[in-house]
């Protein structure tokens, strides 16, 4: 055989032939996410498993995705993504959510919960803009849940009602949550005077244990009573964080916390990036669902902000607006962002403890929507 057939030969047997425009496109948004996620550090723990799981997706002849045959068995992917499609990885993060998370400044003050609900008008405000603009039931509601600033319930609830959208709305989901320090301070200026940013809650009362362990199991019977599809989310976030509470399994809620979320994230991550191919990531929806993520985040900080400016007037002063901005599911970034806006007006004024409430407030409640949307749309 010729050098030059030989040349031929390998040359078919390697991608480069095999490279298209698309290809290329899917391959530096890849790289752009890992920039994001290196340079930037927006939602790194994710971002980078997904810009890599992306490239490596858009990569020819590497069939990772590949379904098992008689031949041959399946891809390395195709295995790995069944954690998303058997609905395996969401809730275990959300496992691992529940034993890091704090509902002692819900407790503390439980008529903050509305202000958790009230973020996810953002939700209901991308769904009926998607429908209005052509998406179906399913990938409306999909869509709109990127208002609640929760990854894992975005992916949860795409992969039941929009498989097909899985990628750009993991994508938009997580841009968006890491963009929360960029997003909410200016709508939080613009829609809170700076009088009412400068009102300092004081100190909050002091949560038992008895409480903190009575109320995963409450919310757990409750929620799931009003909301049967949400039980996955709802039944995962409450177990890890009765583990926490319990006093009696610190070995469990460490594991959780820690180990357990590290190697799903990593897992999850890389199985949504795969999904990244050019065939179904470079459309037109997947820029709508960009922008429509977008105005969803806006409108969830405003809708939170609004009541919280209703419950300052009705406790005639004595709750700053500022941590309704903190009703979105983004935990604890939102809650961060609200201290740093009200310690710019007051560097005296912290705000921490009194905005968690309502930020672990939206991950419930966006578990709760989520669970109404697919007894709605299925």
């Amino acid at each position: 055989m010729e050098f030059s057939q030989v040349l031929d030969t390998f040359l078919a047997e390697t991608g480069f032939l095999s490279l298209s425009l698309g290809t290329v496109v899917m391959i530096s948004v890849g790289a752009f996410l890992i920039y994001l996620g290196i340079a930037k550090e927006f939602e790194p723990l994710l971002l980078v498993p997904i810009g890599f799981g992306a490239i490596l997706t858009n990569l020819p002849l590497g069939n990772i995705l590949s379904p098992p045959s008689a031949e041959a068995a399946g891809g390395l992917f195709h295995y790995i993504s069944q954690g998303i499609h058997l609905e395996i990885f969401p809730p275990l993060i959300f496992l691992g959510v529940g034993a890091m998370t704090d509902f002692g400044p819900l407790l503390a003050r439980p008529g903050v919960f509305l202000l958790g609900a009230a973020a996810q008008g953002g939700v209901f405000a991308a769904l009926l803009g998607a429908m209005a603009l052509g998406f179906g039931p399913g990938e409306s509601a999909s869509i709109g849940i990127i208002g609640g600033a929760d990854g894992p319930t975005s992916i949860f609830l795409a992969t039941k009602l929009a498989p097909h959208l899985l990628g750009p709305i993991a994508v938009a989901s997580y841009s968006y949550m890491a963009l929360v320090p960029f997003i909410q301070p200016p709508i939080m200026r613009l829609l809170v005077p700076k009088h009412q940013r400068r009102i300092n809650m004081g100190t909050m009362r002091i949560v038992s244990r008895r409480e903190k362990i009575v109320f995963p199991i409450a919310v757990l019977v409750v929620g799931t009573l009003i909301v049967p599809p949400s039980a996955p989310l709802l039944g995962m976030l409450m177990f890890g964080n009765l583990l926490r509470e319990s006093g009696v399994t610190a070995r469990l809620a460490g594991t959780a916390q820690n180990e357990l979320i590290n190697i799903v994230t990593i897992l999850l991550g890389s199985a949504v990036g795969v999904t990244m191919t050019a065939d179904s990531f470079l459309r037109v929806s997947s820029i709508l669902i960009v922008v429509l993520g977008a105005a969803a985040f806006a409108v969830a900080t405003a809708a939170g902000v609004l009541l919280g400016r209703l419950f300052c007037f009705l406790s005639r002063g004595r709750i700053n607006p500022l941590i309704g901005a903190a009703g979105v599911s983004a935990v604890p970034m939102s809650a961060r962002v609200v201290q740093r806006v009200g310690l710019e007006e007051d560097p005296q004024n912290h705000l921490l403890m009194h905005a968690m409430g309502p930020n672990v407030a939206g991950v419930i409640g966006t578990a709760l929507v989520a669970g109404f949307l697919l007894a709605v749309v299925q």
